[in-house]
């Protein structure tokens, strides 16, 4: 069925895969349904509004970080929608609006606690806490990090434990493919937690791929346990879970040219279409699967950055000029963090849905004015 992404009328293109996301959110559900826990999507891996429409029957909420997430959220989905918002930059002149917007905000420090919480009701308010268990070891997503600029020490609240606080967030990990990080973070946590009354709330944020975590039989006996004990409800804030691998980037090679002994390809799309790839030197698969042996090609970008390459790839045939390059589990993190450097378009973006695909928005060169001409 992929294969229909290499006939798009346009390149380059982002595909979100709907049908995919909706096969994610069998499992997460399995385990929603079995522990009682409540699912908000994490609007920041990708805001397009046709997805949060997708998601709406299947989620209970939305967790959003500013207050243009939280405009989009309620614009989409209607002001029926529970927000959950927690960010390091809270601004007091976006307050009363963001309080009026969200259902539940976690502030960042006991400071920020302490300067906005008053400004407004009707709110259910809570606070980011730093474990202080790390288990990354790139501290540029580690949000546990020495010197961390994300949620309260723990240590802090032993003695400091604002009486109006309901509920508690926490986040501490990146893509991880098993529970044990969260299981043993929310069992030293405990004895914090047995020092004050039920909470109202306990969200334990994101950063685990649910949709493929087999095995959550230890998992669901702690939200039980979290459930019946120190929390009314519990919350869990998955994002990449559901869109990661549902997003695909499809380009055209534009070029091919032999450097220093090596094929390289120049495509149409950039890593300023995917930042991550040189944020994090991070190499995104290719659709479909490279071959054990065959010809290798280097998969460069059209901008002047030296750093604009995708990688090196083997292929049974090396792709000539104007065939198509599908990379694919592109779908967190990279449209949203997508720019237009050197003046190259952003792509354009198609939904997959029952197997047919759909134009839903074309970029032109009067958002580029529009952004510049000032």
């Amino acid at each position: 069925m992929h294969n229909i992404f290499f006939n798009l009328p346009s390149s380059p293109a982002f595909v979100i895969d709907t049908d995919q996301v909706l096969a994610n959110l069998n499992r997460i559900n399995t385990m929603r349904q079995a522990s009682g826990c409540k699912v908000l999507y994490a609007m920041k891996a990708l805001p397009l509004a046709a997805l949060l429409r997708v998601l709406k029957p299947h989620v209970d909420g939305i967790a959003v970080s500013s207050l243009f997430e939280a405009r989009l959220a309620k614009q989409v989905l209607g002001e029926e929608v529970s927000l959950h918002l927690t960010t390091p930059g809270l601004r007091a002149d976006e307050f009363a609006e963001l309080a009026q917007l969200c259902s539940h905000i976690s502030f960042n420090s006991l400071e920020q606690q302490r300067r906005l919480q008053a400004l407004a009701e009707g709110y259910s308010p809570g606070l980011r806490i730093n474990p202080k268990r790390s288990y990354l070891h790139d501290d540029r997503y580690n949000p546990c990090r020495q010197y961390s600029k994300l949620g309260i020490d723990t240590a802090e609240l032993q003695n400091a434990w604002p009486e109006s606080v309901q509920g508690l967030h926490l986040h501490t990990l990146f893509a991880a493919h098993y529970f044990q990080p969260l299981i043993e973070t929310v069992h030293s946590l405990l004895p914090l937690l047995k020092q004050h009354g039920k909470l109202k709330w306990l969200n334990l944020g994101g950063g685990y791929l649910y949709n493929s975590i087999t095995d959550q039989t230890e998992l669901l006996a702690l939200l039980d346990i979290l459930h019946n004990d120190y929390a009314e409800q519990v919350f869990i804030e998955p994002g990449k879970a559901f869109v990661g691998n549902a997003g695909y980037l499809i380009s055209t090679v534009l070029d091919s040219f032999i450097s220093d002994g090596k094929t390289v390809l120049i495509l149409d799309t950039s890593v300023n279409h995917h930042p991550e790839v040189f944020e994090y030197q991070t190499r995104p698969y290719l659709f479909p699967t490279e071959p054990e042996t065959g010809e290798v090609a280097i998969l460069a970008g059209s901008t002047c950055l030296a750093g604009d390459i995708f990688g090196e790839y083997r292929f049974k045939q090396l792709p000539k000029i104007g065939e198509r390059i599908m990379f694919c589990d592109v779908g967190a993190y990279s449209l949203i963090k997508a720019n237009r450097f050197n003046g190259y378009n952003l792509p354009d973006i198609y939904q997959l849905k029952n197997g047919q695909t759909t134009l839903l928005k074309q970029y032109d060169y009067a958002d580029y004015e529009r952004q510049w001409l000032v």
